[in-house]
Order: structure tokens, then C-alpha cells, then sequence
């Protein structure tokens, strides 16, 4: 059965590029007003990073001085080298640990200055650190803050930082991976300043009154991805793609072999999406047969000479375009070791790492593939959600089949806390919803 969804726009803003323009021209208007916070929620591609950009040079213009908060280095690297290559005259402050080598698009901009001291870069309109680093401060503040990918951020992380600032601009992804701990953290469940929850969700829950936008608009996800992963991730909250129907084709360089493998390229440049299933079975966390499947597909794209069509132009899909992931470390150590030489320069990495980050095609090893149960942590639907949305063009899952009859035979079973915010959707809701369009183009291995 496959899944017919549709999400759409009002007819009045239908343009999509007009849609987002008067998101992000009320997010300004509102940095502007008298708001102590300002969210914005962007589903996968909605240009987060760009809207961050264009908030620091608006503040900075009015002559604010801001820092910025971003969760790991290489946010931090590219919000510099994006914010400095797009307004060369800010003056912008890396602030680091000592430990940390500057990145060439770091010192590749004469407006950048790299310290491990808040006081040696003062006179820095812009400064940008991790929240970790920001953390160290014992002093310093000022009058703005940019706060991106806000829902990876964990609240207590949040009010170490909230003395830095007096007013702040918080933007992320509610769709995808939670802030996550490797200690117990049931003790402090339903406490309103419960640490395990994102800084976001803290943050609204005692102060509703805050304004909340969405970005309407993914520019990354194509037509044929971006009503899946609305209605399987966002039900409430719907986007569209930028691009329609025909803006963005995947074509092959040499025809494929009849092979399953090829089947399934094959169906993923005419769908944008392919499920490529083995037999169904129980296996280990490292199935051998999934893994090589994982691998040979991401190998033969290659071997195709996979060139794609879009709104920038025509370009080959080279191994710097395609990535695989996985929800484990050791799957993806495996899926590694099986691609070898002919795989070298694809991207091989877990949800958690994938988060941010684009690709032409991407090959997913699904996460409840071969298992005997769900577990929260397989069923976690940001997990899902980030593997299924960092394509332009087509995405290709590779899974045992009896998913859906794991699913059902493993309902929910996570314990129920008073005060916490039920998360829709659930795993559960979001797993069947994304297997029921996959169904379409199953593509079923010779084994």
C-alpha cells in the first residue's frame, strides 16, 4: 500500500519562495520588537543556517553586538564561514579551547579572529562558540543571542549560557534526533526544568507567550521527498519542497546489468525512493548481508556514472554527493570496511553525525532492520527522520522485511510521566507511515 500524501500552502502565499521570504521578514520584524525570545522551527533544508546569516547581520547593522551559539565545531566553522564570506565587513570572534586548530574556512577570512578568551575578542560584533565552550565563561555578556539547532541543545546547558545574553533568537529542527545522555535520567522526569529536555521545550514551557514561526519551505528535499517526511515527521506543522514535480531528475551515465542492485538505482532515479528488502530474518546488529547491500548500492551509483538535474545546473554525482547511515557506530565501521577502494570519498556515518548535513543520494541501513524488538532508541522517530532527509534526489533504504510485523507485535511501551509533553509523532506512527509509502517501490534482493 502506498501512502498518497499531499501538503499544501495557501493559494495567497502558494509560491513557495514567497512563503519562506514572509516567514523570515516576520522573524526579523519580531527581532526588532520588545521580545525577550524569538523561535523559529525549520523542518530538514529550510535553510536554517541562511536565516541565522541574515538574524546576525540584521542585529549587527543595528549596531548589536551578539554571540552565537551553535552545538559542535563544525557548525561553529561553517556559521563563520558562511556569516564572513556573505558580510565581510562584520567583525567576527571564534571563541575555542586551546586545543583547537583553525580550520582553513576559518583563516581564510581576514574578518576572523580565533581566541580562547572571551576578553580578547570583546571588540568582535559577532562572536561564535559551542554551547560547551560558552559554558566556561565566568564573565562577559551581551545584548543578543543566536541560538542554532536549539533542539539539540539541552536545557541545563541552556541556563549555564542564559547569563551570557539578555535577549536571543533560537532556531532548529523539532523533527529530528532529541538531546540525548549517557547516564540515567528518570529521576528528573516531569520536572519543568528536566535537563533531557531540548532548550526549546524548556524554554516555551515557561514562557509561552514567546513567538513561534515555522519556515514553510524545505529547499533541499525534493517533491517526490517532502510530503513523506511532512506527514511521517511534521503532522501538524506541514512544509513543501521548493521545487516541483519535474526541477530535478537522476539519470544514469551506463545502463545497469539486470541485477537487483540496478533495479533498485533504477527505481529510486524514476520514484526518488526505493526500498531494497532482503529476506526477512533475525540477524545481528552487523548483518553481513545488509551491510554488503548497504554498501554494493552506494558502489554501483558510482559505478553508473549518476549525474543529476536540478534548478543550479547538471553535475555528476561523485563520491563527495552520496552518503550512507546507519544508527550504530559498528554498523557503520562495517559498512566502511565492506565499501573498500571502489567506495572511497562516500560519507559513512550515524544519524547523530548525518544531522545538518546534505547529500545527492544517500543510502540508509533502516534502523529496526533484522531486529527481534523496537527499542526507544530504534524507534526514536528523529533517528528515522534525519536518515529519510538528507537527500536532493533520491534516498534508497535497505531493510529486512517484517518491519511493519516487528512494529505491531512491539507497540510503545516507554513509560507515561506526568508533566512531560507527549512527542508526536512516535516512532511507531512515524515507522508504518514511511513504510507504507516505501511499499510502492520495494525492490525485493535474490536471496
Amino acid at each position: 500500500m502506498s501512502l498518497d500524501i499531499a501538503v499544501e500552502l495557501p493559494e495567497e502565499v502558494a509560491d513557495p519562495g514567497t512563503a519562506a521570504n514572509e516567514v523570515v521578514d516576520a522573524v526579523l520584524a519580531d527581532l526588532d520588537g520588545d521580545h525577550r525570545g524569538v523561535v523559529v522551527d525549520s523542518p530538514p533544508g529550510a535553510g536554517k543556517s541562511t536565516l541565522v546569516v541574515r538574524a546576525a547581520a540584521h542585529l549587527a547593522a543595528a549596531g548589536e553586538r551578539l554571540m552565537i551559539v551553535a552545538q559542535t565545531n563544525e557548525q561553529v566553522d561553517d556559521l563563520i564561514d558562511r556569516i564572513a564570506g556573505k558580510h565581510p565587513d562584520i567583525t567576527l570572534g571564534r571563541l575555542s579551547a586551546a586545543s583547537y586548530v583553525p580550520a582553513a574556512r576559518v583563516t581564510a577570512h581576514a574578518s576572523v579572529r580565533v581566541a580562547t578568551k572571551g576578553d580578547d575578542l570583546a571588540e568582535r560584533t559577532v562572536v561564535i562558540a559551542t554551547a560547551a565552550k560558552w559554558a566556561t565563561l565566568s564573565d562577559g555578556s551581551w545584548p543578543w543571542a543566536i541560538v542554532d539547532e536549539a533542539y539539540q541543545m539541552r536545557s541545563d546547558m541552556l541556563l549555564r549560557i542564559a547569563g551570557r545574553f539578555e535577549r536571543a533568537l533560537f532556531v532548529g529542527d523539532p523533527g529530528q534526533l532529541d538531546p540525548f545522555s549517557t547516564v540515567e535520567v528518570e529521576r528528573w522526569a516531569g520536572l519543568s526544568w528536566d535537563p533531557m529536555r531540548s532548550a526549546v521545550s524548556v524554554l516555551l514551557a515557561h514562557n509561552p507567550d514567546l513567538p513561534v514561526h515555522r519556515l514553510p519551505v524545505s529547499w533541499r528535499l525534493p517533491a517526490s521527498a517532502a510530503p513523506v517526511v511532512s506527514a511521517a515527521f511534521y503532522p501538524f506543522t506541514g512544509f513543501r519542497s521548493g521545487t516541483g514535480p519535474g526541477d530535478r531528475r537522476l539519470e544514469y551515465s551506463a545502463g545497469g546489468m539486470g541485477t537487483t542492485y540496478d533495479r533498485a538505482l533504477d527505481e529510486a532515479a524514476a520514484s526518488g525512493w526505493a526500498l531494497y528488502e532482503l529476506p526477512a530474518r533475525h540477524a545481528l546488529r552487523t548483518d553481513a548481508e545488509a551491510v554488503q547491500a548497504t554498501a554494493a548500492l552506494a558502489v554501483r551509483l558510482l559505478q553508473r556514472g549518476a549525474v543529476a538535474h536540478s534548478e543550479h545546473g547538471s553535475a555528476p554525482v561523485g563520491a563527495d554527493r552520496i552518503a550512507i547511515g546507519a544508527a550504530h557506530r559498528d554498523q557503520v565501521t562495517a559498512i566502511r570496511a565492506a565499501l573498500g577502494p571502489h567506495g572511497e570519498g562516500i560519507t559513512v556515518d550515524t544519524a547523530n553525525r548525518l544531522q545538518g548535513r546534505e547529500y545527492d543520494v544517500t543510502v540508509v541501513l533502516h534502523p529496526l532492520s533484522g531486529r527481534r524488538d523496537a527499542t526507544a532508541f530504534h524507534l526514536e522517530s528523529g533517528r528515522l527522520c534525519v536518515l529519510t532527509s538528507r537527500h536532493r534526489h533520491a534516498c534508497i533504504v535497505v531493510a529486512r522485511a517484517g518491519i511493519p510485523e516487528l512494529l505491531d507485535a512491539h507497540p510503545s511501551t516507554e513509560p507515561v510521566h506526568l508533566g512531560v509533553p507527549i512527542k508526536f509523532p512516535d516512532g511507531w506512527e512515524a515507522n508504518q507511515s514511511v513504510l507504507a509509502h516505501l511499499a510502492a517501490h520495494t525492490i525485493r534482493s535474490d536471496s
